[in-house]
Formats: C-alpha cells, structure tokens, sequence
C-alpha cells in the first residue's frame, strides 16, 4: 500500500522578534499623537483577541504600529518580503517583528525558509534591526521618557501554520512532521535525549492545535488564527530583556555602592552624618525607582482564569529563566536595601552624637556665664 503523502504547510507565517529596551519609559498616548502625524500612519492599542478580559488582561496595552515591508535577501541568492510591526511597551521595550509569509510549501521546504530567515534576522544580524530602531528612535524621541543606551536586546523566531493542505489534528503532526530540524536549526541528526527535551514543552488546547516551546523558538499550529500564544510568548520576552536590563545595572551599581559607603565611613568630622544621610537618600531612590519598573513589568500580562495561557505563559517564563533572573534583582535590591538601612542608622546615631555635644556645650556655656555673672 501506498505511503499518503506528507502534508503541505498551505498558509502559515515565519515570524523573528527583536526586542530592545529603548527608554527607562514610554509615553505610549505620546508615541500614538506621534505617529500619528505621519501621512497614512495608525496605530491601536494590543489586546488579546481570543480571550476574555477577565481571563487575561495587559496591565497597559501595548501600542502596535505598522511599518513599511522590508526585503531579506536570503544566502540563496533568493529575496523575501517581510511586513514589520513595533509594539511599544509603556516600561521602555520595543518589539519588532518580521513576518514572512509561507504559502503551499513541503514540510522541509518549510522548516528551511525557517531557518534560512534566522540566518539573516537572527542573533548575530543587527543591520536590519538597527535600522528599524534608528527609525523608532527619531521619530518617537519626543514619547522616550529617560532614553537608554542599553545594547541589550532579545530575539526570538516562531513558525506558524495556520492550515494544512489536509485537516490535521495535533497527535498526527507530531507523529507525521519531524518538528527538531525547525526547533532547533540544526541540519545533523540529534540524539534521542536531546530530541524529547526539544520537545517537552508540548501544549494542546483542542485536538486540532499545537504549540511547542523552546529557548529561542516555537511551532504553533493554530487553524482558528488567534494570536494569543504568541503574544504572551511575546510579553514573557518582554519580561526577560526588562529583568535583564536591571540585574546588569545592579550589578553595576552594587561595587559603587561598597567603593561609596567604605569612602564616606573613612570620612570624620562633623559633617560626615550628613555624608551619611545623603549617600542614604541616593540609595533610596534607587531602589524606588528599580522596584516600581520591576513591579510594572512583572504585572504586564495578568492571566487568571484562562488555565492554557496560563500553563503556556508560565512555561515560557520557566524556559526563559525569567523568575530566577527576576530573584536575582530582588536579591541585590535586599542587598542596597539592608545598606540604606544600615546607613541611615548611622546617620541617624551621627545626628543625635551631635545634639548630645551641642547640649553638652550649652550647659558649659550656661555654666561658664553664671560664673562670670558672679
């Protein structure tokens, strides 16, 4: 008997993010007048389509803009054409997306445009970013709120098939099509264990969808056209630059922080609980400021009642080790915290040593004046 023939991808998407932390905030009513202005510009607020408000709920919607379509010439020789899309986050990251269509195209031919495309956009390729942020950049400088220099940045790719040239249920793609090739971009054979961890991050909500995560990629076969997983996959992205972006600057800022409390200690004299109360006031306000970004990017997506985002989500905040980068900026923000303590205790015991010296010196002087009054 005759083998069927393996299925064909009839529409479907490769789609690689860029995110990059442009600002310590954006003004995102600000960036919407903004883009605005520009002829035949719109834009609109993100919200997911798929699920009830209730269920999932962005803290602030994101603002999604349209750009103009790049071409990507592929190492073939061959060109494509990728429609692009921002979305600004109001905690200062900017994702950017490349989406190239793939339409009646085999199984193999469909997992190389994969990764033919991430090897143009993926890690390692910035000119087509770089210049889309420069864009980004000057036209929206007037809605960055602080501007970062930051060059830290996250990617991030997903093939996306929306039909098959057959109905297709989740059990039979994954007993039909070799998903590895796609997950991982490696063209030799695999070992058995790293095959089934490619691969344990399985979901399926009906029989008929698929969604399969790893570290920097994801399949998802989706028939009905949401586009919820991929933007919690999006969001949790989101999440792991901004957490990034704060342990780096902790990091930073803690050996600062010794060299300034070891040279404000060293320091005598009067004036040194002043010292002491000033570098306090500074450390205060950075942990202000860090813990109120850090708590507006971990409450960026709230999912409650929606039980398949939610596993979906928080398996990607597991894949991307976004909570033990988050305890690591908890950590040393307990670190500053217990400094700034303990600094303004010493302020604290500096002033009131004062006070004890000038009453002493009153009393004298009151002493010293009945005296001579005498």
């Amino acid at each position: 008997m005759q083998a069927p023939e393996p299925p064909r991808v009839a529409s479907g998407e490769v789609i690689a993010y860029r995110l990059f932390d442009l600002a310590y905030g954006i003004d995102l009513g600000r960036a919407e007048a903004i883009w605005r202005e520009r002829p035949g510009a719109g834009s609109a607020r993100k919200r997911l389509h798929a699920t009830p408000p209730k269920a999932v709920t962005y803290d602030v919607p994101p603002v999604v803009l349209t750009l103009e379509p790049v071409a990507l010439a592929l190492d073939d020789g061959s060109t494509l054409t990728a429609g692009v899309t921002a979305r600004l986050y109001d905690f200062g990251v900017v994702s950017l997306a490349l989406a190239v269509p793939a339409e009646d195209l085999g199984w193999p031919e469909f997992t190389e445009r994969l990764n033919a495309v991430n090897r143009v956009v993926g890690a390692g390729s910035g000119l087509v970013w770089a210049e889309l942020t420069g864009r980004l950049r000057n036209l929206l400088h007037g809605a960055l709120v602080r501007p970062s220099a930051s060059v830290l940045e996250e990617d991030y790719i997903v093939g996306l098939v929306r039909a098959f040239d057959r109905p297709m249920l989740a059990s039979e793609i994954q007993d039909r099509l070799d998903l590895v090739p796609l997950l991982s971009g490696e063209r030799r054979a695999l070992s058995e264990g790293a095959r089934q961890d490619l691969l344990r991050k399985r979901f399926s909500y009906y029989t008929d969808d698929l969604v399969v995560l790893t570290w920097d990629r994801a399949f998802l076969y989706e028939p009905r056209g949401d586009s919820d997983v991929i933007d919690v996959l999006e969001v949790a992205n989101a999440q792991l630059l901004e957490m990034r972006y704060y342990d780096e600057l902790l990091d930073g800022e803690l050996p600062r922080m010794y060299d300034l409390v070891e040279t404000t200690r060293r320091a005598s004299g009067l004036l040194s609980s002043r010292r002491f109360a000033r570098l306090a006031r500074r450390l205060y306000a950075l942990v202000a400021e860090v813990t109120e970004l850090t708590e507006k990017v971990d409450n960026a997506l709230q999912v409650t009642e929606d039980v398949y985002l939610a596993r979906i989500y928080a398996a990607a905040l597991d894949l991307f080790r976004v909570r033990v980068v988050s305890a690591a900026v908890d950590r040393k923000l307990a670190i500053i915290r217990d400094t700034y303590a303990a600094l303004y205790e010493e302020a604290s015991s500096g002033r009131a040593a004062l006070m004890e010296l000038a009453i002493v010196v009153l009393i004298v002087v009151e002493i010293v004046l009945a005296l001579l009054r005498r």
